[in-house]
């Protein structure tokens, strides 16, 4: 059974988690296209950084400028991050140039990229098989802060403390 990820953020942005942000369940190619084409970020070559979260029923995305929280209505996703599509629009294709677990939010591991990966095939997009850039986050013991652990260098940020070598973001912080 793949691990659910709940939301660890600050409050003050769970409390964007409602039904008004606009966002897409990607269900099809042709659909995604056409939101795609309606996006004023879609840069002149082609390329589109969303937000998306992974739920239980597939892709969800949202303008790359919302909060992962939101795209996924407050509740548990697989995954989470950006995805960089890249859409040739003479042939109405669309395909996925990179992906990240870019989210401070929920902090997945990159061990949900096989959430990501059934998405994407499910939809039968193109993909890279992997995290792009995989993002490695720790929870403070110290001070509570999330880090971003870079270059194996598990320490904190902010205080100094030493990171756990493993997730844990399943404990109150």
């Amino acid at each position: 059974m793949a691990k659910l990820y709940q939301y660890v953020g600050p409050l003050h942005l769970a409390k964007l988690a409602n039904s008004e942000t606009p966002r897409l369940h990607v269900k099809n190619v042709a659909a995604l296209t056409e939101w795609m084409e309606q996006q004023s970020d879609t840069q002149p070559d082609g390329t589109l950084v969303v937000t998306f979260v992974i739920l239980p029923d597939g892709l969800w995305i949202a303008d790359r400028h919302s909060e992962h929280v939101a795209c996924a209505r407050g509740g548990p996703v697989l995954s989470a991050g950006e995805i960089t599509f890249l859409l040739d629009r003479r042939q109405k294709l669309v395909q996925v140039v990179a992906v990240t677990n870019q989210s401070t939010g929920f902090c997945p591991e990159p061990e949900s990229w096989p959430a990501v990966e059934a998405a994407l095939n499910a939809v039968s997009l193109d993909h890279p098989g992997e995290f792009t850039t995989a993002m490695i986050f720790r929870r403070c013991a110290n001070c509570g802060t999330t880090n971003l652990v870079k270059d194996g260098w598990f320490e904190c940020a902010v205080c100094g403390q030493e990171l756990p070598s493993e997730w844990n973001y399943d404990f109150p912080s």
